[in-house]
């Protein structure tokens, strides 16, 4: 049987599953699912129309599920989803999608989302990131895998930051984030490769020097973007398979990339 402390409220169409546990003072909505294991600790608020997974814990006065900070929302049925292991600090606030996308705001799993961090409607979140204290996603951003967004930094809606890249403290980033990439400043300038997460995560020499190669193609060597996807592809790709995420970054930006 699940473990709801008898000051929290809940709603009779929740789901919970009968391992969760729900601290004091907690408040579960309307068709709100959560998984085994997952930790409501105290003072935590699901809204509604949020599916949540297993082994997640949620802190004090986070706000989860609750309706779109957007104008054109008109009350439709949109949801939330977060996946599994993920630690949701004290203040969070996660929205929920708008009918103008896909009516969908998702999170996926390992994430870290530190003291205040706001996610807005429609925003995707991938899997092992980090958000830092007080940072801002704005509405239809796309964070990618193994991401480190610095505390104050704010992201521009419609954003996305591709995988492994990393994003100083207090930085505003009006364009996309490429893979790999190290960007910090106000606006966001591109500063290197995030050469650093590399090596803690025991990627071999090789694939860095190839990968520094393609970065001083990309942003030192004055080519269009057109030019450098064609050294990217044909000379630098067939040497380093994760060369595909940058050329995925470059092909797949709709507001070009922060340089």
């Amino acid at each position: 049987m699940s473990q709801i402390h008898p000051t929290a409220l809940i709603s009779p169409s929740a789901t919970i599953d009968e391992s969760a546990t729900i601290g004091p003072y907690c408040i579960v909505g309307d068709e709100v699912t959560i998984g085994a294991h997952t930790v409501l600790h105290r003072h935590v608020v699901i809204t509604r129309l949020s599916r949540i997974g297993a082994h997640n814990q949620f802190y004090q006065f986070a706000s989860i599920g609750e309706d779109p900070q957007d104008l054109k929302y008109a009350g439709e049925r949109t949801w939330l989803e977060i996946g599994d292991h993920n630690t949701i600090r004290e203040a969070c606030s996660l929205h929920r999608g708008t009918v103008q996308d896909k009516a969908l705001t998702k999170i996926g799993h390992h994430n870290l989302l530190m003291v205040n961090t706001h996610i807005a409607h429609d925003c995707i979140v991938g899997d092992h990131n980090v958000l830092a204290n007080n940072v801002g996603i704005a509405g239809h951003v796309t964070i990618g895998n193994h991401t480190i967004i610095g505390g104050n930094s704010g992201i521009h809606q419609f954003c996305r930051v591709d995988d492994y890249s990393l994003v100083g403290g207090a930085s505003l980033i009006l364009k996309d984030v490429a893979a790999f990439t190290m960007v910090s400043g106000n606006p966001a300038g591109a500063h290197g490769l995030n050469v650093e997460g590399m090596r803690r995560k025991d990627w071999p020499q090789h694939t860095i020097d190839v990968l520094r190669q393609a970065y001083r193609v990309i942003y030192r060597s004055g080519l269009t973007t057109v030019q450098a996807l064609k050294i990217l592809q044909d000379d630098l790709l067939p040497k380093e398979p994760k060369i595909q995420m940058l050329i995925d970054s470059l092909e797949h930006s709709k507001r070009g990339v922060v340089r």
